[in-house]
């Protein structure tokens, strides 16, 4: 390396160094980086390797210290702490500190080896077990996988893709690494290809038991429960007492309706489960689809018992909704969240859970603090951007003008079962679901995934900044083409349904597809559950979403979505005028049986007067809204948002010209 090319702060530059034994220039140069470059986990990790190789640990640690704070689940950096340990003579902080290393990312092959050793020595024969197992799965892989590994458990999810399509490349039967990219189609939510890669690579190796824990896994994630449940008891053949695989099994039995054996399994696990407290909270969530909801709470405070930090239990408890903490749960919640060791994924729901708790005890400001805070947490692990949403709703709009729409009238599988219910989260629409589930002539599902996946399938596997190829690649297929997707969407769905002759298919986010639904099924009825923009957007934004939703983790964010949902609707309206039927959910609220009356008659039906009494209806509800429309309908939470006006200013300014539509 030249002093010319010395002299320009480069990272890659600076590895390059400590990799020639000149760690004190590395150390000038990642000085000389930009603030923004240098407070990157990259920056700071590679600046405590130069700091180590020139023995001032006390300043690595400091650098790792800033690492962890702001980046405190990568695991290379506690397995770079240790390493400081070790050469100041710590051995028990080095051997803590790999422990927690490969906890939070198990594909440090390194550490894995060093851990063999101690546990060898000190005779520890359950964790000689477990690391002398990792060290011969990582050695027999090629190092670009395990490189893969690590980096899919950094969240480096592109960086991943590439070296492992770069290694299939060369070896197209490598079953670990179509496992490997399978998982990186599940992680970006395009999971036809990860399950066409998985039949593919357990045709190549069908005894490959975590091929098939993943296939199993997507095939789950694809609502294909009955296939998926084929799959689990195929490998519980091979390992009946695999915890991991037993629960999959019961999640996959509880999905299916199959409660009572899915509480078995987990009952069972609970006295052996090495991570009970993860069994103990998926009981928890059976017991909530069931109603049962005392039972729910018993096992989610079970949950947190085992794990006092665990989040997720506390914020089970919070997404009861009608759930109320004492004031043992609540110290310990936040004492949790304040701890160092706490997991970012536990922190944010913690602040959720707390920001709920703080909330029923009406104090407002103390409450927004959490949500704030859980939502800043959640942000950052996001890729979202309204520049994103904004391109991609432009899009729609273009697309599907009068004319376009025209050229696809009499296209599509003319099946009039499906009743589709869109809108944002936390708009009504669970609350729509359960009172057209309770008519005789209508089955109530799930959150129907058919139609983002098949969206996500024309869009290809495009990257964050790439164009989308979706919805313009419509206009390139064959008429027969539409007919196809609209007879693959009826059978797909048919499995959730029952004998009704209609169906709900409520997924609120395909508000933006209404132009494809309705080209691939023209006969469908498409219900949009609106909501006031301020009670919908803090509703959304205070809600800790399962999956998805992340334009909800921030009121900017938040409210410009809401404003780009009615430019779409109103496109709609515009070209597709008399085909969607609104509800506002304050009408609903205030005139039941009026609204009632306006949606049957909409969709065709009769009315039935078990529609009114529709918290009456016993089905799985799997919603945040599970326990609420369990319920005669509340007026308590239509005006909720204006307990916390005085923090909402950003969601007004972002909103705009949305208030002068729908007025506070």
């Amino acid at each position: 390396m030249t002093e010319d090319q010395i002299s320009q702060p480069d990272l890659a530059g600076a590895r390059s160094l400590i990799g020639n034994g000149q760690a004190e220039a590395a150390i000038n140069m990642l000085k000389a980086l930009p603030s923004e470059q240098a407070e990157t986990a990259d920056a700071l990790y590679t600046l405590a390797v130069a700091y180590r190789f020139t023995g001032q640990t006390d300043q690595a640690l400091s650098e790792l210290g800033k690492m962890t704070k702001s980046f405190p689940d990568i695991g290379r950096a506690y397995q770079e702490i240790g390493y400081n340990h070790r050469d100041a003579g710590r051995e028990a902080d080095f051997i803590a500190s790999l422990e927690t290393a490969v906890k939070l990312d198990p594909a440090l092959l390194q550490s894995w080896r060093i851990l063999e050793a101690h546990h060898r020595a000190h005779q520890n024969s359950e964790a000689l077990r477990l690391a002398a197992g990792q060290v011969a799965r990582l050695s027999a892989l090629a190092p670009a996988l395990v490189n893969v590994s690590s980096l899919i458990n950094e969240g480096k999810i592109f960086r991943a893709e590439d070296i492992c399509r770069a290694h299939l490349r060369r070896y197209p039967k490598d079953v670990e690494g179509m496992r490997l990219l399978a998982d990186i189609g599940s992680k970006l939510r395009v999971l036809d290809d990860a399950e066409m890669l998985l039949e593919s690579a357990l045709a190549f190796e069908p005894h490959h038991l975590p091929a098939r824990f993943e296939y199993a896994s997507v095939l789950k994630k694809r609502q294909k429960f009955s296939k998926a449940l084929e799959q689990t008891r195929q490998i519980l053949e091979k390992e009946p007492e695999n915890p991991v695989f037993l629960g999959l099994h019961a999640s996959v039995l509880s999905a299916l309706g199959e409660h009572d054996e899915a509480l078995a399994i987990y009952e069972a696990m609970s006295e052996t489960a090495p991570a009970a407290h993860l069994v103990f909270n998926s009981s928890g969530h059976a017991l909530k689809t069931l109603g049962r909801y005392d039972d729910a709470v018993s096992a989610y405070r079970q949950a947190y018992a085992v794990k006092p930090d665990f989040g997720d239990a506390f914020w089970s408890l919070a997404n009861l909704k009608t759930y109320r903490f004492t004031e043992g749960e609540r110290a310990q919640a936040i004492k949790a969240e304040q701890a160092e060791g706490t997991s970012v994924e536990d922190r944010i729901h913690l602040c959720f859970a707390m920001g709920k708790c703080h909330e029923d005890a009406e104090d407002y400001e103390q409450a927004f603090a959490f949500y704030e805070r859980g939502n800043r947490l959640k942000h950052e692990q996001s890729r979202y951007t309204i520049e994103r949403n904004n391109l991609e709703t432009d899009l729609h709009i273009e697309f599907f003008d009068n004319a376009r729409l025209d050229s696809l009238k009499g296209l599509g599988f003319d099946a009039p079962d499906p009743i589709f219910i869109v809108g944002l989260p936390r708009s009504g629409s669970t609350l729509l679901e359960q009172i057209l589930a309770s008519h005789s002539l209508v089955d109530g599902t799930l959150e129907l995934p058919q139609i983002v996946t098949l969206a996500h399938k024309l869009n290809g596997p495009r990257r964050q900044k790439e164009q989308p190829e979706y919805p313009g690649v419509l206009a390139n297929l064959k008429p027969p083409h539409f007919d196809k997707m609209g007879r693959q969407y009826i059978e797909e769905t048919r499995i959730y349904r029952g004998e009704a002759p209609f169906f709900t298919d409520k997924m609120p986010n395909n508000f933006r597809h209404i132009g494809l639904i309705l080209s691939i099924l023209p006969n469908a009825r498409i219900i949009d559950a609106r909501r006031h923009p301020m009670g919908a957007c803090f509703s959304g934004f205070k809600q800790l979403f399962a999956e998805g939703q992340e334009f909800s983790y921030g009121l900017a964010e938040i409210g410009n979505y809401y404003r780009r949902y009615l430019d779409v609707m109103d496109h709609w309206h515009r070209v597709l005028p008399g085909r969607i039927l609104t509800v506002q959910y304050e009408d609903v609220v205030s005139d039941l049986e009026g609204q009632v009356q306006r949606i049957l008659s909409y969709c065709g039906l009769p009315f039935e007067e078990s529609c009114l009494s529709f918290y009456e209806t016993e089905r799985a509800v799997r919603t945040p809204s599970a326990e609420q429309v369990r319920q005669p309908i509340y007026t308590s939470g239509v005006e909720q948002w204006r307990k916390f006006e005085p923090w909402l200013d950003p969601l007004k300014s972002a909103l705009g010209p949305v208030l002068d539509r729908y007025p506070i």
